[in-house]
């Protein structure tokens, strides 16, 4: 698949420069123009709910960001979020800032079907996002930081310390997925090829049938147990 790359590249470089403008949750005219949708408005949770719920549960609002309260685990209680809206090719930003030995993600074409599919990672590829110095435990390289969890690992660590917000950046557009991370191309991919069959047959999501089949679906935030903040979240529709 041929992808504009300079489209991208202006997208990126736009995206960097109103990251670090003091006007949070909101979008310039030029981004407007572009197709560019808020998922955030730096007040509210509307627009998302918790996996299975009606309404969301276990986060909080406060200066213009959203936050993971780390009240459940990420098994069977866990208050990962979604939201209302589907999506199917994309690109989506975000910044984020994780606390000491923290874990958390962002997935996409998740099926909301609790029923058939207890988590979110049950069915949706994750970007993931993670302490990669104080983690508790020893990370595979395909758990760090802007990782395809379980399948990619990312080609640089380019992740910024603890406390500091990082800039995370998705591309999903007819099955090719890249991830960025602070202005840095470190993991893509393509879904459903041989290749992608095979890291899933061997790999950690062997047991689990709906990963990654879904073609459109939900993006999700994960409370994996640990605080996060999220902030300008926008996504653009391809």
């Amino acid at each position: 698949m041929k992808i504009n790359l300079v489209l991208f590249a202006a997208s990126a470089a736009l995206l960097l420069a109103s990251a670090c403008s003091p006007q949070m949750n909101t979008l310039s005219g030029t981004e407007k123009k572009a197709g560019w949708q808020l998922l955030f408005d730096g007040k509210t949770t509307g627009g998302w709910h918790t996996y299975g719920q009606a309404a969301v549960r276990g986060w909080a609002v406060e200066n213009g960001e959203l936050i993971a309260l780390g009240q459940a685990g990420h098994e069977g209680t866990a208050n990962d979020i979604v939201t209302e809206r589907t999506f199917e090719n994309f690109e989506l930003v975000l910044e984020w800032k994780m606390s000491p030995g923290g874990n958390s993600g962002v997935f996409f074409n998740v099926v909301e079907d609790p029923a058939k599919y207890p988590a979110v990672y049950a069915t949706g590829p994750e970007y993931q996002l993670v302490d990669d110095i104080g983690f508790p435990e020893k990370l595979e390289d395909w758990q760090k930081s802007a990782a395809n969890y379980g399948m990619h690992a990312p080609a640089r660590a380019v992740l910024k310390p603890v406390g500091q917000f990082n800039l995370t950046r998705m591309v999903v557009n007819k099955g090719h997925v890249e991830h960025w991370l602070n202005g840095v191309k470190v993991v893509a991919y393509q879904l459903w090829t041989p290749e992608w069959e095979a890291l899933v047959r061997k790999g950690k999501w062997k047991d689990f049938p709906g990963y990654g089949r879904a073609r459109s679906g939900r993006i999700a935030l994960q409370d994996h147990g640990n605080q996060i903040w999220f902030r300008n979240i926008k996504i653009r529709e391809l």
